[in-house]
């Protein structure tokens, strides 16, 4: 895989990441439209990717601390399992304002990587499975595709089953 160039503007925090930690990666844009039902079930759609390989960044509140969740567009974040996964007892999905604030990033665009304040990030364990993966690139309609080793390794995420 190879790197791309910065093209119309595409370059986000999440880009500048990948590009500075020099890791292979490469960017996917496709037109949003802002009547999808689903952020990941367009992607995947626009894509044509399977909707196992494209993951969704979830801001979570566990036990008063927010936590990032990655997992499949397919499924959904079972939060218990983020609870624990992370040493906490009670999860609960952030507000989306405080997601916004603490990530940069605008809901549906919430990339796991170059956010504005670095959380505690678990990546669902089912994308160690794939040899690349995509995630948002930081902006609706822009989506990454990089090894799920990098992905873990550029978010200090610990990978454990959090999805359903």
């Amino acid at each position: 895989m190879a790197k791309k160039a910065k093209k119309g503007g595409q370059g986000t925090p999440a880009t500048v990441a990948l590009e500075t930690a020099a890791v292979p990666f490469s960017v996917h844009a496709y037109e949003h439209d802002p009547a999808a039902a689903s952020y990941g079930g367009e992607a995947t759609e626009a894509l044509g990717v399977a909707a196992e390989r494209v993951f969704k960044t979830l801001v979570a509140d566990v036990d008063g601390v927010l936590v990032v969740g990655v997992v499949p567009v397919a499924g959904q974040l079972d939060l218990k399992a983020l609870a624990a996964a992370v040493g906490g007892k009670r999860a609960a999905m952030a507000d989306p304002a405080a997601a916004e604030r603490s990530s940069g990033y605008v809901r549906g665009g919430i990339s796991p990587l170059g956010q504005r304040r670095a959380l505690r990030t678990v990546v669902d364990a089912s994308a160690l499975t794939h040899s690349t993966v995509y995630v948002s690139a930081g902006r609706r309609g822009l989506e990454v595709e990089l090894a799920p080793g990098d992905l873990v390794a550029l978010t200090g995420a610990h990978t454990a089953p959090i999805a359903r």
